[in-house]
């Protein structure tokens, strides 16, 4: 599997995880009008912890044993957010279309990216995003469930506090030994409400196999593809690609779903997408997260 990925070019490993995760998160909103949002949720944290646990097994007992207080409760707090993210994204999911969500939920990100530069070029970025926001709250596009709306921009902080808690987390803990112990929190912080929503359809076998697909195409394939390409390219540009994302999740959206967007719309999108790449290029960075 390393060998065959070290002969994708980096920019290709990137992009490839961005479709990844977001035709996970088509198939994911696929899956509502039989399953809750919070049930979806449920089965991608334990997937995606599964994953890591074993992935991680060999060094993550030693790196427990020998973690301070301190240490444990930013793994804590990381696993919590971690859970509130996916929780508020996939109510956003079920409410407004998947590249709208997106879009709205990388306010997070870029906000942490300027608030980390003190260049006045940065505020033009903050309002062509603010703009963007605009367009998608006016017009056609008013109509908007204000319920999806609020949820996106609850998982847009919560993505800000995932890359600050992540960057901690990666100073403490070695590889991903730290989000794999954050995602066992996150999956057990959801299981009271992912099982009682899911009942007895969750352990349906297609609903199950379609769950455990949704975790490994929104988790284990991307952080797959993301730390293979972190190996041969730098952080700024890895930011540059991972800011078309919200124009990637439009297109699953219109692909998968049939959600067809205004120009309006399509614009707002755009004004992020250029807003999140203009901070990438001309900003200090912003805290390392290793393991996001």
């Amino acid at each position: 599997m390393t060998t065959l990925l070290r002969t994708v070019p980096a920019p290709g490993l990137v992009l490839g995880g961005i479709v990844s995760v977001q035709v996970g998160a088509g198939v994911a909103k696929g899956l509502f009008d039989e399953l809750s949002p919070s049930a979806v949720v449920f089965i991608r944290l334990l997937t995606s912890a599964v994953v890591l646990v074993l992935a991680t097994r060999m060094i993550l007992r030693a790196q427990l044993r020998g973690a301070s207080r301190s240490s444990l409760l930013v793994l804590v707090a990381f696993g919590l957010v971690l859970a509130v993210m996916n929780f508020s994204i996939y109510q956003s999911f079920a409410r407004i279309p998947l590249g709208i969500a997106v879009t709205i939920e990388f306010l997070g990100p870029l906000g942490v990216s300027v608030a980390y530069s003190r260049r006045r070029l940065d505020l033009i970025w903050v309002v062509l995003a603010g703009f963007g926001v605009v367009l998608l709250t006016r017009g056609e596009a008013g109509e908007l469930d204000p319920v999806g709306v609020v949820f996106a921009l609850v998982a847009g902080a919560c993505w800000a506090g995932y890359i600050l808690l992540s960057a901690q987390t990666g100073r403490r803990f070695e590889g991903t030994s730290g989000l794999a112990v954050a995602s066992v929190v996150g999956t057990i912080a959801m299981a009271p409400i992912g099982l009682a929503e899911g009942g007895t359809q969750l352990w349906e076998p297609r609903l199950l196999a379609a769950g455990i697909a949704v975790g490994l195409l929104s988790s284990a394939l991307p952080y797959t593809l993301e730390l293979e390409a972190l190996r041969r390219m730098s952080a700024k540009v890895f930011g540059i690609l991972m800011s078309v994302e919200p124009a990637v999740a439009a297109m699953v959206g219109l692909v998968l779903l049939g959600e067809v967007l205004h120009l309006r719309e399509w614009s707002a999108i755009g004004c992020v997408v250029v807003a999140c790449i203009g901070a990438t290029r001309t900003g200090r960075p912003a805290p390392e997260a290793p393991e996001a």
